[in-house]
C-alpha cells in the first residue's frame, strides 16, 4: 500500500510541475517560445557542426556520416530528457547544497528523494526533446534500420542508463559542496557541461589511451558514443553491450555512499548561509 501511495504522490507532484510549466508557457508565451526556439537552434547548430564534418570527410573514425547523425540524435535525446526532468536544479544538486537550500526541502512533508525526483519537470518547454525525436527518426530512416520491439526497448534502456550515469556523476561531485559550499556551488554544472562538450564528438578512430579513460574515469564516451554504437550493433573495443549498465550500477553505488556521508555531515554542521558571516545570507 505504501508503494502505491508513494507512486501516487510522485505522479501528482509531476503533474503539479507540468502544470506550472504550462502556466509559464501560456502566461508569457512569447518569452517561453523564444526560449524553446533558442534551445532548438542551439541543438541544431551543435548537431550540424559535427554532421557536416562527418559529411565532408565521408565519416569520422570508421563511422559513416549517417551513423554520426544517429549518435548526435541519441545525444540530443539524452539532453532533452535532462532538460525535461532537471530544470529545478535537482540534477545540478550542488546549487541547492551550496546555497543552503536543502533545509527548505527538509521541512516539507515529503521524502527528500521524492522532492528531488519530481522538482523541475518541464514537458511543455523542452525543445530539445522534439529535436532529438526528429533527428532520431531521420537517422533511422537514412540508415534503414529495422526497428523491432526489442530494439525500442534497448533504446529506452540505454537512455535510462545514460541518464543514470549523468545524475550519479553529478551527485558524486556535488558531494564536495557539503564541505565547501561556496567553492563547489557550481561543480555539478561544470561537470555536466564538460560532459556535453566532449560527448558530442565521436571517439571512433581515437587511440586507446583517449578512448579508455573516457569510458572509465571520465564517462563522456558513455553519454552517446558507446550506446549509439551498441544500438547499431557495433559495440566498440570488443566490450559487452551491457558495459554501460554495469558502469551505471557501479557509479550509482559510489555516488550514493559518498552523497550520504556528505549529507550526514551537512545535517550535523548545517549551512553557513544562515550565520552572520555566511554565504548569500
Amino acid at each position: 500500500m505504501a508503494d502505491k501511495i508513494t507512486l501516487r504522490r510522485v505522479l501528482r507532484l509531476l503533474a503539479i510541475s507540468a502544470k506550472m510549466d504550462l502556466v509559464w508557457l501560456l502566461r508569457d508565451t512569447k518569452f517561453a517560445m523564444i526560449g524553446v526556439l533558442g534551445d532548438i537552434i542551439s541543438n541544431l547548430g551543435t548537431v550540424a557542426g559535427i554532421f557536416l564534418i562527418a559529411a565532408r570527410f565521408n565519416g569520422i573514425g570508421g563511422m559513416s556520416a549517417d551513423e554520426v547523425l544517429f549518435m548526435m540524435a541519441y545525444s540530443t535525446l539524452v539532453s532533452g530528457i535532462f532538460t525535461t526532468f532537471g530544470t529545478g536544479n535537482n540534477i545540478h544538486i550542488s546549487r541547492i547544497i551550496g546555497r543552503g537550500q536543502l533545509e527548505h526541502l527538509f521541512i516539507q512533508p515529503l521524502p527528500l528523494g521524492v522532492q528531488l525526483a519530481t522538482n523541475g519537470f518541464s514537458p511543455f518547454t523542452s525543445g530539445k526533446m522534439l529535436v532529438g525525436v526528429a533527428l532520431m527518426a531521420i537517422a533511422v530512416s537514412r540508415l534503414r534500420l529495422r526497428i523491432s520491439f526489442l530494439w525500442v526497448v534497448a533504446l529506452i534502456a540505454y537512455l535510462l542508463t545514460t541518464m543514470t550515469i549523468i545524475v550519479a556523476r553529478s551527485y558524486l561531485v556535488s558531494s564536495m559542496a557539503f564541505y565547501a559550499p561556496v567553492a563547489m556551488e557550481e561543480i555539478s554544472n561544470t561537470a555536466i557541461e564538460d560532459a556535453w562538450l566532449i560527448s558530442t564528438f565521436p571517439l571512433s578512430g581515437m587511440p586507446a589511451f583517449i578512448q579508455i579513460p573516457l569510458l572509465t574515469i571520465l564517462p563522456e564516451g558513455l553519454v552517446a558514443w558507446f550506446p549509439s554504437l551498441c544500438l547499431l550493433g557495433k559495440p566498440p573495443l570488443n566490450l559487452s553491450p551491457y558495459y554501460p549498465m554495469l558502469f551505471a550500477l557501479f557509479i550509482t553505488l559510489i555516488a550514493g555512499y559518498v552523497f550520504k556521508r556528505g549529507l550526514n555531515y551537512y545535517v550535523r554542521k548545517g549551512a553557513n548561509r544562515y550565520v552572520p558571516y555566511g554565504f548569500r545570507r
